[in-house]
């Protein structure tokens, strides 16, 4: 910067002070620029301006036209003071780094013609004042990161040939006065945001010659004005949303020769009167919804090289007269149709053809044998058909073939060894067909072979041995097949191999050394052979390994071999007999996200370093002979969503630190020798669906926060120690499908709450325990229990009418209880075993309830509180009854009481007489029998004791006092 300032200070002195020159602009210019690369090294006073680097002078070398940094590495914003240098008639600054906006003041320079600045970093939106560069020609300002709406004053650019504004971030819709721009040739506007419709004003743009619009938000349907483009020659209006049917207009463009409209959606059958397009070379209508039959012939449209319908709902076959002897057709993709129908035989006459794609249709048959009249075939797709038979050896006479795709269809037969002859093939894919026989030696001839797949097959035999003469093969794919016998040591030599699957077959033997060769190979997959034997030590030379998976085999001795790789990230030894310790090497694989080596003999204790795993998410090391304690270093896993530990001989408690792990969904630490509580932090796991810690011997009280494990789909805890009672709180693990607490010492009454587990379905099994109690009648609202076992335990009761409603239950076992009466008679199709010890149990499948029994019926709970209501009320009437007879007694007796005192009179017999008169005095015959006890018995009546401290009566009436019937005279 300091040596532009001198430069500058220098042309100054020389100038005289003209701050007018060119020179002098043009050095400020540079010194607001980076220029890492030196380009502009020689825009110096020292060198005449006409000889500096990308300018040009006018013929008489007086003034600056043209200035051309294009590519030249520049970085920095563009100078206003290039509108300084007003003769400038083409500006390029495109491919560079700048940033910033687009000057206003380039609206200066009347002059200018071209202004090209594509390519940058530039932002901001079109400054309006470009509008007022009368004589531009060319606006190329496209992949920028340039914003905001498309102005409509560019329609005053009345001589501009080119706009490119393509790949930027313009919104809005397409000014339709863009359609007064009648000296336009090319409109780039694709890979912007632009909305909206196309305007039918485009039709006046009759210079046009390409319209590019592709990549954008537009809408409508195509306008029928484009029929007025008569020019036009380069139609994409590719990867929008523009709908309705194909202009049948559109075959007026008499000069077309590129015709892209992928992508949207466009329906309706596509117009015969395209034949008409005689000049067209490129045609695209895929990824629409275009449908009815083909009707565009290659026969009509001589020039046509490239046809792509692929991904519509075109339905049929091919026309007869498809193609023509002298088709231009190279390229022909229908992909992804419904066209159905024989192999299209006059395909055969399109010979130019090098690209044929028909797959995924419905087409059916052989396929023909004369396919080789195709000779200048490249690439082949018939995949995803339904063609039968044998792959015709013909094929092999197509030299020229490339690639062979035939997967996925009902292939039968053997490989032809013809294919052998075709030695530029690259790729043959014949995955999930029905082929059988071996793999032909003569197919290792093409040894430009990359790929192979034959998965899914029924191949039978030894692999070749002459394998390794394909050096450049990258993927073998065999899977899913019957290969025997053993891996051939020459694979070893295909030293460019990058994925190996031979899984699903049959081979044997052990693996040779080999393969230590295959230094590129990233994926590994053997499972489910009769593979044996230790692994090659030369293994571990295979770096680059990062999928492994060699389960379901019969390997021994150390895994350590495998583990050269740092890469890891899925590693499969499940099913084998590998032997020895985890090695701690494991721990520098921190990539590692799947370790699966359950149902090995491994022996020693997890290496703590496998807690640098941090992006493991699955830990399989169940059904071993491991032993200690669980690591905590675990507790570093915290993308653990799969923890499974069972079936080994770990010791200790249940580590509480198991509660940090939040991505767990699934805890396995069964068959163990756990003992100690078990830890409540579990119920810190919210994304735990399985939890299966049975087989151990795990104490205390199953603890109340397992209630916050609401994702939980299966609790296994049986056979351990447990005690008290189970925590009301697990009603809250709503989605519980399977519930296992027997075997254990479990207590109290079964919480009616489980019948709120309305999701409830493979098992509730509580038995084996001391539970007491009745059976909740709420347990008949789980309609989805299909195996309920309360066996052995100490309920008590009935069976609730309410479990008649499990209408699933296919196994059921409430033997060894206190149970009594009849059961529900949907229980009569279980066996009598279901029900045994409970010696008070009747109905089917039992003995019949006898009469006492019959009679005595379960009672509903409404029907229980109405006889607790009636008795209370019956109860309640008696005593108010009582109370008013006792309170007209004593009023009798006051009464009398008062009357005596007055007259002075009567004794002991008068009083008693008064107090229990009912009738007239005067009434004698009444009162004579009344005390002769005819009526009642005086005697009866309970007189307090003297001494009322021993009066022990148990009366619960407080009115004591009993009527004796009359005397019998």
């Amino acid at each position: 910067m300091e040596r532009v300032e001198t430069e500058v200070a220098g042309l100054l002195s020389i100038s005289s002070g003209d701050n007018a020159t060119e020179s002098y602009w043009l050095l400020r210019i540079k010194s607001g620029l980076s220029d890492p690369g030196g380009f502009m090294r020689n825009w110096s006073p020292e060198f005449p301006i006409c000889s500096w680097n990308g300018l040009t002078c006018s013929v008489d070398g007086t003034r600056v036209v043209h200035v051309n940094l294009s590519g030249s590495g520049v970085s920095g914003s563009i100078s206003p003071e290039f509108s300084r240098l007003d003769m400038l008639e083409m500006l390029d600054l495109s491919s560079n780094s700048l940033t910033g906006p687009i000057p206003p003041d380039l609206g200066n320079l009347q002059h200018l013609k071209s202004l090209i600045l594509f390519s940058n970093s530039l932002s901001g939106e079109i400054p309006k004042e470009i509008s007022m560069l009368k004589n531009l020609q060319v606006l190329r300002i496209g992949n920028n990161g340039l914003t905001g709406e498309v102005i409509p004053e560019l329609s005053n650019l009345i001589e501009i040939r080119v706009l490119g504004l393509a790949y930027c971030q313009f919104s809005g819709s397409i000014p339709g006065n863009i359609g007064s721009l009648k000296k336009l040739n090319s409109l780039d506007l694709q890979s912007n945001t632009l909305s909206g419709s196309i305007p039918e004003e485009i039709g006046g743009l009759e210079a046009l010659q390409n319209f590019a619009a592709s990549n954008n938000l537009l809408e409508g349907t195509i306008p029928s004005h484009m029929s007025l483009l008569k020019s036009l020659q380069i139609l994409n209006l590719a990867n929008n949303s523009l709908s309705g049917s194909i202009p049948v207009d559109l075959s007026q463009l008499a000069n077309l020769r590129y015709l892209n409209l992928l992508g949207n959606r466009l329906s309706g059958s596509i117009p015969p009167e395209l034949n008409q397009l005689d000049q067209l070379q490129k045609l695209d209508l895929s990824k629409n919804n275009l449908s009815g039959a083909v009707e565009l012939l290659s026969s009509r449209l001589n020039n046509l090289q490239v046809m792509v319908l692929s991904d519509n709902v075109l339905s049929g076959g091919l026309p007869a007269n498809f193609c023509s002897n002298d088709s231009s057709l190279k390229l022909l993709s229908l992909s992804r149709n419904m066209l159905s129908g024989a192999f299209p035989l006059q395909l055969l006459r399109c010979s130019s053809l090098r690209q044929l794609d028909i797959s995924d249709n419905s087409f059916s048959g052989v396929i023909p044998t004369s396919i080789d009249q195709l000779a200048n075939l490249t690439d082949l797709l018939l995949n995803n058909n339904s063609f039968t038979g044998s792959i015709p050896r013909e094929i092999g006479n197509i030299s020229s073939l490339e690639s062979l795709y035939l997967f996925a269809n009902k292939l039968t037969g053997e490989i032809p060894g013809q294919l052998g002859k075709m030695h530029g093939l690259t790729t043959i894919y014949l995955y999930d067909n029905q082929m059988s026989g071996s793999i032909p030696r003569e197919l290792t001839n093409c040894t430009c072979l990359t790929q192979i797949d034959f998965s899914g097959n029924h191949f039978s035999g030894a692999i070749p041995a002459t394998i390794g003469d394909l050096k450049s093969l990258i993927l073998l794919d065999l899977r899913q097949n019957e290969m025997s016998g053993p891996v051939p040591p020459s694979l070893g030599y295909c030293e460019s191999l990058q994925q190996l699957a031979l899984a699903d077959n049959k081979l044997s033997g052990s693996l040779p050394p080999t393969l230590k060769f295959l230094s590129q190979l990233s994926t590994f997959t053997l499972y489910n052979n009769s593979l044996e034997g230790p692994l090659p030590d030369s293994l571990y030379l295979l770096k680059g390994l990062r999928i492994i998976n060699f389960s379901r085999n019969k390997f021994t001795g150390s895994i350590r071999p495998l583990l050269g790789s740092s890469s890891l990230i899925t590693l499969d030894l499940t099913n084998n007999s590998f032997t020895g310790a985890i090695p701690s090497e494991l721990g520098m694989s921190v990539g590692l996200r799947r370790l699966h080596l359950a149902h090995n003999q491994l022996t020693g204790e997890i290496p703590p370093k496998l807690g640098q795993l941090k992006e493991l998410f699955f830990l399989d090391l169940s059904s071993n002979h491991l032993i200690g304690e669980v690591p905590p270093q675990l507790s570093n896993c915290t993308k653990l969503q799969h923890l499974l530990l069972g079936n080994n001989r770990f010791e200790g408690m249940v580590p509480p630190w198991l509660g940090r792990l939040g991505e767990l969904g699934e805890l396995d630490l069964s068959s163990n020798r756990f003992q100690g509580p078990m830890p409540k932090e579990i119920g810190g796991c919210s994304k735990l669906l399985k939890l299966s810690l049975h087989s151990n011997g795990i104490s205390g009280e199953i603890p109340s926060e397992l209630g916050n494990l609401g994702s939980l789909n299966v609790l296994d805890l049986q056979k351990n120690n447990l005690s008290g009672s189970v925590p009301v709180t697990i009603q809250q693990c709503r989605k519980l499908f399977e519930l296992r607490l027997s075997e254990n010492q479990l207590t109290g009454p079964i919480p009616p709450e489980l019948g709120s587990l309305s999701e409830l379905q493979v098992i509730l099994d509580l038995s084996d325990n001391s539970f007491s109690g009745e059976i909740p009648a709420s347990l008949g609202d789980l309609t989805k229990l299909e195996r309920l076992n309360l066996s052995n335990n100490q309920l008590s009761g009935r069976v609730p009418s309410t479990l008649g409603r499990l209408t699933s239950l296919h196994m059921l076992n409430l033997s060894g209880n206190h149970l009594e009466g009849q059961l529900p008679r949907t229980f009569s199709g279980f066996p009598v075993s279901s029900f045994q010890g409970n010696g008070r149990l009747c109905g089917a499948p039992l003995g019949e309830c006898s009469s006492s029994m019959a009679q005595k019926q379960v009672l509903s709970e409404t029907q229980v509180v109405g006889i607790i209501v009636g008795i209370i009320f019956t109860s309640t009437v008696i005593c108010l009854i009582l109370l008013y007879i006792m309170l007209r007694i004593w009023s009798n007796w006051r009464r009398v009481s008062i009357s005596s005192s007055e007259n002075n009179g009567g004794g002991h017999e008068h009083k008693r007489e008064e107090i229990w008169g009912i009738g007239d005095d005067d009434d004698d015959m009444y009162e004579k029998k009344r005390w002769n006890g005819e009526y009642w018995k005086v005697d009866s009546i309970t007189v307090p004791s003297k001494d009322h401290k021993n009066n022990s009566t148990t009366n619960t009436c407080i009115f004591q006092f009993k009527v004796d019937p009359p005397a019998l005279v």
